[in-house]
């Protein structure tokens, strides 16, 4: 059966997506759940998978199941594996692993379960997978959405202060004379990921809102070097040809 949002999914609001979960008893406890299980990160909190769960929506569009969709991104980090753990690449695993004991457990069938759990499992960038459907491909081009533009910007932040990274190097902080250490430095991780998240993405709203929200970025970096005094040479964020 599908189910659809009550307006559509391209103007969907973060006010219209709580009322689609509060509308149904299996998301709604989905949501319970996730809310208590994610509170100790600020870039992978509740909030995440809530703007997650739009632009999916958005990016799918009627090629996919409303509430399949809201189910995949409320689950998508509900194992939380710290970016500097050796464990980090199997992170989107053990979350699909997880999806598929939550969700019989809420009503979803057979069939829906496997839908979200590949979906879960392909859309970390660690993991290196191209999901092969098309709430894979709006998943993860929603969760990589999440790590540009201004948000972006906040999240790596975020997650370099959880692991003691310096903001950036003051003697290097474009890494010209050494290799790019984004564990060490937060702004090497824009040109060690984030910069080249654009040509991965799959859908072309996808590849649309990345590159204006990598632009963003770039747009940051300068200003950044100008404070600096170490002028950024020209830079373009890797993009996908259409």
């Amino acid at each position: 059966m599908s189910h659809t949002a009550p307006a559509g999914t391209a103007h969907l609001t973060r006010g219209d997506l709580l009322r689609v979960i509060a509308a149904d008893d299996g998301l709604s406890r989905l949501y319970s759940h996730v809310q208590q299980r994610m509170r100790s990160d600020a870039a992978h909190d509740l909030e995440h998978a809530l703007r997650v769960a739009l632009w999916t929506l958005r990016l799918g569009g009627d090629g996919i199941d409303v509430r399949e969709a809201v189910a995949a991104a409320l689950l998508h980090d509900i194992v939380h594996v710290p970016k500097n753990d050796p464990a980090r690449s199997r992170a989107s695993e053990l979350s699909a692993a997880e999806a598929r004991t939550l969700l019989p457990e809420v009503g979803f069938d057979h069939a829906a379960v496997d839908r979200i759990a590949d979906a879960i499992r392909d859309h970390s960038f660690s993991r290196g997978a191209v999901p092969d459907t098309p709430l894979g491909c709006a998943l993860q081009d929603a969760d990589r959405l999440e790590a540009l533009g201004t948000l972006g910007t906040f999240r790596c932040i975020a997650t370099g202060v959880a692991m003691n990274a310096a903001f950036f190097d003051a003697d290097d902080p474009w890494a010209r004379q050494r290799p790019l250490d984004d564990a060490r430095f937060s702004t090497d991780h824009f040109f060690a990921k984030l910069l080249r998240l654009p040509a991965t993405m799959l859908t072309a709203a996808g590849r649309a809102e990345a590159g204006r929200r990598a632009d963003i970025m770039v747009l940051l970096l300068r200003r950044l070097g100008r404070t600096t005094r170490f002028l950024l040479q020209p830079v373009a964020p890797a993009r996908r040809r259409s």
